[in-house]
């Protein structure tokens, strides 16, 4: 009996900045490759949370807006012939030891690889919650956790709360529309030094550390914001109109947590030269997964795939090359191969 399963070579969890790079990668050594993502989009924490953020850890780019990268990410990606399979929530991975195989079940399907690299960001995300009086209340009315567009900002009083990148970024990216910027944070920054290096000296009002949120009011939208010097008790209310929160995000591995990957501490522990998990077959790259010394940025991510691309080829064929040589050469003779079929069909 003919066997009709459809086999991918490699099925990429996640269709983040680093996925899409592991897809466009995985095309370039020949590989039959699927996107799986949850959302309905490509793109990941980039596209769902702030598509008009500034990010700055990506090489040929001082800075660029979270969309614009998102764009030529995908367009990157897709550009070696990856398939994708989106609004796909995954559920269970079975393996197959014997084919070499994997199942890979969704809530809408199932889907046959040789390999797996699993590139789902922090997995799923939901924001952390500021439970300060009022907060709920005004949430979509002045209140935000995610940010898709800039213009609600335009020549309003902003108060951001937190101190990692986000927060900081927000602040900067904002200043120069909104009629006044307030960050407020408990702590010290957690940004990069020269973000707030360009923070501290913009016309930002800085509120840390030991400052916090005491309540939020208002009408119908958000008026203004409550908050006090958790060491000396001195109360401020100052007028707002927008309030963006940046106080991080709570990831869950979800399903992935029951397929018998080693786990620590949230993340996806892999052998950092090969990317592979302790599952054979199972490889990982970016924020999803840890090894001595793991750094959380897009940079590294790709870096990985890359790392974890080339070991699934040679995973499916050991007697691949591992290093398939400079990325001109491998275009080159793709294009050569091309060419050639489409003689011999003339």
């Amino acid at each position: 009996m003919a066997d009709t399963r459809d086999i991918y070579d490699v099925t990429i969890i996640g269709g983040g900045p680093v996925g899409l790079f592991a897809a466009f990668y995985a095309g370039m050594r020949g590989m039959r490759t699927k996107i799986v993502d949850s959302l309905d989009e490509l793109g990941g924490q980039l596209i769902a949370v702030y598509p008009e953020k500034y990010i700055y850890d990506v090489a040929g780019f001082p800075k660029i807006l979270a969309k614009d990268y998102v764009a030529g990410a995908v367009e990157q990606g897709l550009s070696t012939g990856a398939v994708t399979a989106l609004g796909e929530e995954v559920r269970a991975l079975e393996r197959f030891e014997d084919e070499r195989l994997f199942r890979l079940v969704t809530n809408k399907a199932e889907h046959w690889t040789r390999t797996v690299i699993i590139c789902a960001g922090v997995g799923a995300f939901e924001p952390k919650r500021l439970t300060a009086p009022g907060v709920a209340e005004f949430e979509g009315r002045g209140v935000h956790y995610f940010v898709r567009g800039l213009d609600q900002f335009r020549d309003k009083d902003v108060v951001i709360v937190g101190g990692g990148d986000s927060a900081v970024d927000w602040a900067l990216t904002l200043e120069p529309m909104a009629r006044s910027v307030t960050v407020i944070h408990r702590s010290k920054f957690r940004a990069h030094e020269k973000s707030v290096r360009d923070l501290e000296a913009s016309s930002v009002k800085l509120h840390y550390p030991f400052y916090e949120v005491l309540e939020v009011r208002g009408n119908h939208h958000l008026e203004e914001v409550h908050f006090h010097h958790t060491r000396t008790g001195e109360r401020h209310v100052i007028p707002a109109q927008e309030m963006i929160i940046a106080i991080g995000f709570s990831g869950r591995l979800g399903p992935l947590a029951e397929w018998g990957l080693e786990i620590e501490r949230n993340s996806i522990v892999v052998d950092p030269i090969t990317m592979e998990t302790n599952i054979p077959g199972v490889f990982g790259a970016g924020d999803i997964v840890t090894y001595p010394a793991k750094f959380k940025l897009i940079a590294t991510g790709v870096a990985e795939a890359v790392s974890a691309v080339n070991h699934a080829m040679v995973y499916i064929d050991p007697s691949a090359r591992l290093d398939p040589g400079h990325s001109t050469n491998i275009m080159e003779k793709k294009a050569r191969a091309a060419a050639a079929a489409a003689s011999a069909e003339e």
